[in-house]
């Protein structure tokens, strides 16, 4: 079953910022513009500041600017053939003593652009002491980007300027996304077939006549890829490809790309939740008897190894909890039981993972029967130090609590005889590796009573079964008699 997800994802969906759906201005030209009856001639201007002047006493300084105003707009050609315009507007006291206005645009690594609105002498003298406006031609930025903007008189009078700093919109901005070609990354869609272990993504929105790019990536400080890659052919009908993928870890995200320079990228990692598929890939190594674990996402967690129980519960072993977010986990000389697991927390949530269950057991504790009596045996597959003690369970309780334990040195391959005295009906015997860091205290109990009626009915079913051959024997001897008699007797009637 192919489960499809629709992504609406931009440029900068993956660095958290939400979508902007203010709609810009559209132009097709840049023009100057100034209030009507004031004549005004656009000249280039270059940002060599010369020396202001000091301004008449008759030059109302504090009322000269007022009423600016910053803005963006797009000069758009065709659809995805659009450039973001800055756009600057001001109103100002008019004075025969001004005769333009100056207007610069700066950022950081972008030189400054400045533009002089000079005033014919004629406006000047006929519209001065009124307030007029005067709107700059556009200057060409990029998103998101910070500039800043000075207003001055020209000639430059000291103390008559206006500077601020603009931001630019982003490309989170829904109008950029669709028409301005930097901003541009394409709109996703993706199903998942478990099965084949592929995702299938479809592409639309796209740059136009151009290829565009695919891959699967691992998100950490940046996204490493994976090794798939595709490329979607501007010439191809339908736009869409398949990936496919081992694990969906929640750090594996799907990247696209329109095929140009310095192209956005759309970034989104659907599988974030899945937690759970980072707690697999545990290694032991049996030389060392080291447990290794090492995420292959980053994430927050605490590891630690826990004991499991009978009933399903997994009892945490003391100073084995390690913090973890990214780089190796190891835990170093671990007693390798199937009861012996691997707790991951994350906030809340907790997962078991025991990565022992299915292997052969290294050592083990074995009843067996020697001469009618019953002996407990340890046998182990490495040399080790035990710690063994005898504890009878209460009913209905899963605790044994034993008082006196004592140790038990075991070759390898070598079995031990456990000299326990004592056994009676519910005995159980704890035992826990001493030679390691790591071990869980296993519960190993045995029903002596049972052995012992056992061995007890033996010599009953022994002497049923002498009795019971005796009768058939017998039986048959006295059939077979029986079967001669008849013959004889009709043989001599016969003569």
């Amino acid at each position: 079953m192919i489960i499809w997800l629709t992504l609406l994802v931009s440029y900068s969906s993956w660095n958290g910022a939400a979508a902007e759906s203010t709609a810009l201005e559209r132009i097709e030209n840049c023009h100057s513009r100034c209030s009507q009856g004031l004549h005004c001639k656009t000249k280039p201007d270059y940002w060599f500041p010369a020396a202001c002047k000091n301004f008449p006493e008759d030059l109302n300084v504090p009322s000269v600017f007022h009423d600016i105003g910053v803005s963006t707009v797009m000069k758009c050609e065709k659809k995805q053939k659009c450039s973001l315009q800055l756009r600057v507007k001001t109103a100002l006291q008019l004075s025969e003593l001004i005769h333009g206005v100056s207007i610069c645009i700066g950022s950081v690594g972008m030189m400054t652009n400045c533009q002089n609105l000079m005033f014919t002498k004629t406006s000047r003298k006929k519209l001065s002491g009124r307030s007029v406006t005067v709107e700059n031609g556009c200057t060409e930025v990029s998103p998101n980007q910070q500039v800043e903007v000075t207003v001055k008189t020209v000639p430059s009078y000291c103390g008559l300027s206006w500077t601020s700093s603009y931001s630019t919109p982003e490309c989170t901005n829904e109008d950029l996304r669709k028409n301005l070609p930097e901003c541009i990354t394409g709109r996703l869609a993706y199903g998942v077939d478990a099965k084949r272990k592929e995702l299938k993504v479809d592409v639309s929105d796209m740059l136009e006549d151009q290829d565009y790019h695919l891959r699967l990536c691992l998100k950490d400080f940046i996204c490493t890829g994976t090794g798939v890659h595709t490329v979607i052919k501007k010439e191809q009908a339908v736009k869409s490809a398949v990936l496919p993928y081992s694990r969906l870890l929640p750090c594996l995200c799907i990247e696209g790309w329109s095929a140009v320079t310095d192209a956005p990228r759309v970034q989104f990692c659907p599988f974030k939740d899945r937690q759970e598929e980072l707690w697999s890939g545990i290694a032991f190594d049996p030389l060392e008897e080291t447990l290794i674990w090492e995420p292959e996402c980053p994430i927050t967690a605490a590891v630690g190894l826990c004991e499991k129980r009978e009933d399903g519960s997994c009892l945490d072993l003391p100073h084995s909890s390690q913090n973890v977010s990214r780089g190796k986990v190891i835990f170093a000389a671990v007693d390798p039981h199937p009861q012996l697991c691997m707790k991951f927390s994350v906030e809340s949530q907790s997962w078991i993972r025991c990565p022992f269950a299915d292997r052969l057991k290294v050592w083990n504790v074995v009843l067996t029967r020697q001469q009618g009596h019953d002996e407990l045996q340890l046998l182990s597959q490495t040399k080790a130090t035990f710690s063994l003690g005898l504890c009878v369970k209460s009913a209905g309780s899963s605790e044994c609590r034993t008082t006196k334990t004592h140790m038990v040195h075991a070759e390898k391959q070598k079995a031990v005889d456990l000299k326990v005295t004592g056994l009676q009906c519910g005995s159980c015997l704890q035992v826990k590796r001493l030679d390691v860091t790591y071990a869980p205290t296993v519960l190993h109990c045995f029903n002596p009573c049972f052995s012992r009626s056992s061995a007890a009915a033996a010599p009953t079913r022994d002497l049923t079964w002498v009795i019971l051959t005796t009768a058939v024997c017998l039986s048959s001897i006295i059939i077979v008699t029986l079967v001669l008699h008849i013959l004889l007797t009709g043989h001599r009637a016969f003569e």
